[in-house]
């Protein structure tokens, strides 16, 4: 039995470099906090010889105008509060559904990058050089102008077998009027029961050498769960339909020319990015990867999802959380298209109340909790990956 040594004292010398570096981080954390105190007491005390108001009680006044795009309801009879959390949701709408398809978009066209037919080469570096190198500012404005001045008029929207129509009013699709949320809520333990799925097939992979489905038995999942979703439903077979009328498309669900322009500016524009963040991942995997991949008996494909990518994701999950972090931040710009995202009706709110400062650290709020939890949940997948590999 080894003897206990007494307990290590610590050294409270000034030449201790940890007590050194404790009494710099007090002083460091003391000037931040004295700051950030004066600039706020600044600020408060400036407002008040000016006679400006100051402070968030007018979140529970009236707001007094329309939003024209909402994920819930809203009226104008409602509170500054309400108006902005409608626009939060839009904020989170465009960004939610742009990751995922510029994700989609990226990784294809950054695959391409590699591919052996020179066309589709020519094609994705063509794409890539000219969508990240015009400002997205100007994308924006292109495709907003493209579906006001491009576009027929909603009395002529062109349509596909009467159930889907694009014109200057936007795009107009079918949707179930009931029994969404059973539907949903199936898809969605579809979609875990499709992540076990590839789980296992790539354990088998990596046990045996087989490559299991990862396709076909994951899609039919989520499809047999979404189908259970609807059975529990009752089996509702309600849809709401659009219909072309006199002067407009009524009926089904509507994706307005301003929330159009803003997803497909950021979607094409990011996944220029995403590209050569994937491209450059895949070229940081070592050739010899790839030929004893091919010793094996692996085809293409199997080389490129079993070997190449697996390996290449500890250098592209890095600078694919910043592209990210730029799409949600960029969709900043959606003012410019009038599409009503938290900046506006903050901007909206600015103009009617006068609590400038109130709302400008709203939205620093809003983008600052947004990128960290887009960063928090990157960061944790990175580490995941990384345990993976080990």
């Amino acid at each position: 039995m080894k003897p206990q040594l007494p307990p290590k004292k610590r050294n409270w010398s000034l030449n201790s470099r940890a007590t050194r570096g404790l009494i710099f981080q007090a002083i460091a954390l003391v000037l931040i906090a004295a700051g950030i105190w004066f600039l706020a007491h600044n600020t408060q005390e400036n407002m008040r010889i000016r006679g400006i108001q100051s402070g968030f009680d007018f979140l529970g006044a009236a707001a007094g105008f329309d939003i024209g795009e909402t994920l819930i309801p809203y009226n104008p009879s409602e509170s500054y509060g309400k108006a902005i959390w409608v626009g939060v949701l839009n904020t989170l709408k465009v960004a939610v559904i742009g990751i995922v398809l510029t994700t989609i978009l990226g990784v294809l066209i950054g695959v391409g990058r590699f591919s052996r037919n020179a066309l589709v080469r020519g094609l994705c570096y063509g794409y890539v050089e000219t969508f990240r190198n015009v400002p997205i500012l100007l994308q924006l404005l292109m495709w907003y102008l493209i579906f006001i001045e491009v576009l027929p008029p909603s009395n002529e929207a062109w349509n596909v077998a009467d159930l889907f129509y694009l014109s200057k009013g936007g795009f107009s699709f079918p949707f179930p009027s009931v029994g969404v949320g059973q539907v949903l809520a199936g898809m969605g333990v579809g979609l875990i029961g499709a992540w076990l799925w590839r789980r296992r097939a790539q354990k088998k992979f990596e046990l045996t050498g087989q490559d299991g489905d990862r396709i076909w038995g994951p899609i039919a999942l989520i499809v047999v769960f979404a189908l259970v979703g609807w059975v529990v439903a009752g089996m509702p077979t309600q849809w709401n339909i659009p219909e072309q009328l006199a002067f407009m498309v009524d009926g089904g669900v509507s994706a307005t020319p301003e929330f159009m322009a803003i997803l497909i500016g950021l979607v094409i524009y990011t996944a220029a990015f995403i590209a050569e963040v994937v491209r450059g991942g895949i070229q940081s995997v070592s050739r010899g990867q790839d030929e004893a991949a091919a010793a094996l008996g692996l085809n293409p494909k199997q080389k490129m999802n079993q070997v190449i990518l697996p390996q290449a994701m500890r250098v592209i999950i890095p600078p694919l959380t910043n592209q990210y972090l730029n799409l949600t931040k960029n969709s900043s710009l959606a003012v410019a298209v009038g599409y009503p995202d938290v900046v506006s009706i903050a901007n909206t709110t600015i103009n009617q109340s006068g609590r400038a400062v109130e709302c400008i650290a709203i939205i620093m709020l809003v983008y600052l909790t947004t990128s960290l939890s887009t960063s928090a949940f990157m960061n944790w997948y990175n580490q995941r990956m990384a345990i993976k590999e080990r």
